[in-house]
């Protein structure tokens, strides 16, 4: 997989919910997101790492979840490679 795949669920007034799947996948070293919504995000399969800008790694297993407010700037230090990573994100 090139790219992570971003699948809509269901959006609706304020709120979106999609899925998402890396593989291998990480953030540019240069980029940071900043989102206009908090975004709650669980881990349903894989492994992922989370850095925020103020230098706090967060790592995640399988059904870990975290709670991103928004304009908290972030990035994904990395996922899986062995196996594909399944995000539930909802941004609200």
């Amino acid at each position: 997989m090139p790219e992570e795949l971003f699948e809509i669920i269901s959006e609706k007034d304020n709120i979106k919910i999609e899925r998402i799947i890396s593989d291998g996948h990480s953030t540019p070293d240069d980029y940071w997101y900043d989102q206009d919504k908090d975004e709650f995000v669980i881990l349903l399969k894989g492994n992922a790492v989370l850095l925020f800008e103020n230098d706090e790694r967060v790592d995640l297993s399988e059904g870990d979840y975290v709670v991103i407010p928004k304009h908290c700037r972030h990035k994904v230090l990395g996922t899986s490679k062995e196996t594909k990573t399944i995000w539930l994100a909802v941004h609200y």
